[in-house]
């Protein structure tokens, strides 16, 4: 049996916690029965026996396929996975999605996507980058007694995703130590306007106007003084004319969508600016969750 989840790019600049997209860039697992647990790792993390000792995949795994089927089992697990981690691309939340969804496929119990996305919220209490993942496209989305509801826009072919990804990973949990605990009432208006703007822009495929939807005052700012280069990405990437530029996640990968025209463009700049780090151009994944047979 064969899992596989898209990378994300969440908040999307005034979006804090509740806008999400995906991009593809997947992560694969290959698992079935076996007499002893085995766990291989291939692509990123396949140099951290960190990971391999405490996967999450197997911890979330084990815990859902033991309360689906009331018994214990082995699988022999392979993680193909390209999604990189800490960087803001939702390494994470690809391996909840992939663990809950994989559990239910090997007790034999199908589930909707729907109810994949609201286990999912158990173990990441922001639905931004679960949504997508799950349901891939572009995604608003908010929590409601304990269930995640969301709506979903197809993204078009004629768009790109262009990211740079520096080489320094970020945490999540420490990232957010260092937003403000309060915001005044002038910048909580400022970023729900500017957020509902951002939603109307991408359902009416109003592209150019994301150029001033996708302001932020909430988290991108403080963010990014911890890796100062970040500014410097944003403003080259305006310049060259992108339609949105916003800081992937809690960083440290920057997140841009471009016209399919400007995209190598774009991503050349990046690389002669910035050579110390990754630039890709990838497609917008409209999929989601995947499960093969």
């Amino acid at each position: 049996m064969i899992i596989s989840v898209p990378a994300t790019s969440a908040n999307l600049g005034p979006g804090f916690d509740s806008l999400g997209l995906a991009v593809d860039l997947r992560n694969r697992i290959e698992f079935y029965p076996s007499k002893l647990l085995s766990v291989s790792i291939r692509g990123e993390g396949e140099h951290n026996p960190h990971i391999k000792k405490n996967n999450l995949f197997v911890t979330i795994f084990n815990e859902h396929y033991s309360r689906l089927t009331k018994r214990k089992q082995n699988f022999t697990f392979t993680f193909y996975n390209s999604i990189p981690i800490s960087r803001g691309l939702g390494s994470s939340s690809a391996v909840i999605v992939a663990a809950i969804s994989s559990a239910h496929e090997a007790a034999g119990i199908r589930v909707s996507k729907r109810r994949i996305l609201n286990y999912a919220l158990v173990y990441e209490s922001h639905p931004d980058n679960i949504t997508p993942a799950v349901m891939g496209g572009f995604n608003a989305a908010t929590v409601e007694k304990n269930k995640v509801f969301s709506q979903r826009k197809h993204l078009p072919d004629y768009l790109k995703a262009v990211v740079v990804i520096p080489n320094k990973q970020m945490n999540t949990f420490k990232s957010r130590t260092n937003l403000s605990k309060s915001y005044s009432k002038e910048n909580a208006v400022y970023n729900l306007s500017h957020t509902a703007l951002t939603v109307a822009a991408f359902f009416n495929e109003d592209w150019e106007m994301l150029k001033i939807a996708a302001q932020d005052r909430f988290h991108q700012k403080a963010r990014m003084k911890s890796l100062p280069e970040l500014f410097s990405v944003q403003k080259l990437a305006y310049e060259s004319g992108a339609l949105m530029s916003t800081l992937s996640g809690s960083g440290s990968t920057f997140f841009s969508l471009v016209y399919d025209d400007d995209a190598s463009m774009i991503a050349n700049k990046f690389a002669q600016k910035f050579p110390e780090y990754c630039v890709k151009i990838l497609n917008f994944d409209n999929n989601g969750l995947i499960i093969e047979r």
